[in-house]
């Protein structure tokens, strides 16, 4: 009965808001345990990986060996983008969901079973390649479904930067609760945390899985892909379609990122190269600052979801973009005094002006795409960001320091992130308090009176 008035519009007040609640909730969750199974080997790597599968190599090149793997994460996410943004703007957004939920959390779970070098040589690096290829697959198709679960049954105009805000709370919420297991096992194992301790993290994953599993299957399509369906306007191959019509929006969306996704995985990876081995911090200490700094990002990342929707999504995204190319040289300049408290207020204040731009993001990019195309569409403009920016992000600075033994090199890679960002959203449409359920664009506009 309920799938029925959704098709046909007649949901109550009271349903339709408790279906936008529990839309959110299983948006937000569902990007949590995503990135939790994501941003665990971002922490693990820099302490774990480089000994345990590259053990004959330099501690530095070793470093670079496993954010290597670490970038293959990330090439994977163009691939599930375009794999799951077609069955989830074909077949809907629900179901896609669940789909990239399994192929996500239990890759990760995998990940914790994967012997060292010690064991099988270099099998332990490529196992751990190839895990880590497939979940970055699940990653892919994950963004776009849980952004358009919240986005598409929003009520209004007025609160889309709000209520798609916290999908991506869900974020820097995972990177927070994999440091909390990183955090307990690493002081539970001690010694054995090389041996044993990393591994607990990455299973638990599963539990969480079987929570967020039950949560999705609760939920009901969004109206808007149920209109969509009723008007017979599903497209049959909606990625080279998309393509073909919103090239240009693909490729800003994309760039638009650079200073948002590069900067997160220089503060939340490189930070343990840099802080060990340049501000003499330990591994406990940088763990914790990064506790803090995403326990900050809770409050930022919904507040400024909300003030997109006042003063514009492509206003606050340009804030957001400037403050991190100013920041980046005010963080360096605190983590080289080596002085604890500014080395910890360099790394809590490193996400406010990532903040500043993801928590607007999600309905900035998802609203540049026309409903029929928008998963496919936004998928792809969201990750294929992640070639330029997030997977080359710590390997750039990484080499960069090693090259010049300084973090300026790093502020000034930022800077320029920030620049591209900067150019790249000047470009894109702003459709802050618009409808964006019906087809919107010239080319769509030209379309529907073909059809018709």
């Amino acid at each position: 009965m309920r799938a029925t008035a959704v098709a046909t519009g007649q949901l109550s007040e009271v349903e339709h808001s408790r279906q936008l609640r529990r839309a959110i909730i299983a948006s937000t969750v569902g990007t949590i345990i995503e990135a939790y199974d994501f941003l665990l080997y971002v922490l693990v790597a820099p302490l774990v990986f480089a000994k345990l599968y590259f053990p004959e190599s330099d501690p530095l090149v070793g470093i670079l060996q496993a954010f290597g793997i670490y970038a293959v994460g990330f090439v994977a996410r163009p691939v599930g983008a375009a794999l799951f943004g077609h069955y989830g703007d074909r077949i809907g957004r629900k179901t896609t969901l669940i789909a990239t939920l399994l192929l996500t959390g239990l890759s990760t779970f995998a990940v914790g079973f994967i012997p060292g070098y010690a064991s099988i040589g270099i099998w332990g690096a490529i196992i751990l390649t190839t895990v880590r290829f497939i979940q970055g697959i699940g990653i892919g198709g994950e963004w776009g479904g849980a952004t358009l679960m919240a986005m598409e049954w929003a009520k209004t105009n007025a609160h889309r930067g709000f209520i798609t805000s916290w999908p991506q709370w869900g974020g820097p919420a995972g990177l927070f609760f994999a440091n909390i297991a990183v955090l307990i096992f690493s002081a539970i194992s001690g010694d054995q945390f090389l041996n044993w301790g990393w591994r607990v993290p990455f299973w638990l994953s599963i539990v969480m899985v079987g929570i967020g599993l039950y949560i999705r299957l609760g939920i009901l399509e969004t109206p808007v892909f149920r209109q969509i369906l009723e008007e017979r306007r599903i497209e049959p191959t909606p990625v080279l379609e998309v393509i073909k019509r919103q090239p240009k929006e693909i490729i800003l969306t994309a760039l638009c990122r650079m200073a948002e996704q590069g900067p997160f995985y220089v503060y939340a990876a490189f930070v343990f190269v840099y802080g060990t081995k340049v501000s003499g911090m330990s591994r406990d200490f940088l763990l914790t600052a990064l506790l803090v700094a995403t326990g900050l990002s809770a409050v930022t990342i919904p507040l400024s979801g909300y003030i997109s929707d006042r003063i514009g999504r492509k206003r606050m995204y340009l804030i957001g973009a400037v403050s991190v190319g100013v920041f980046a040289f005010i963080y360096f300049t605190l983590m080289n005094s080596m002085v604890p408290g500014l080395v910890f207020l360099a790394i809590i204040l490193s996400f406010i002006p990532h903040d500043m731009m993801y928590g607007p993001q999600a309905a900035l990019i998802a609203e540049c795409f026309t409903p029929r195309l928008r998963y496919s569409g936004s998928s792809l403009g969201f990750h294929l960001a992640s070639l330029v920016a997030g997977g080359p992000a710590p390997l750039i600075a990484t080499a960069l320091f090693a090259a010049t033994g300084s973090g300026y090199a790093v502020a000034l890679y930022i800077a320029f992130c920030a620049v591209v960002s900067v150019s790249a959203t000047a470009f894109l449409p702003d459709y802050t308090n618009r409808d964006i359920s019906r087809e919107h664009g010239r080319t769509d506009l030209l379309t529907r009176a073909a059809e018709g």
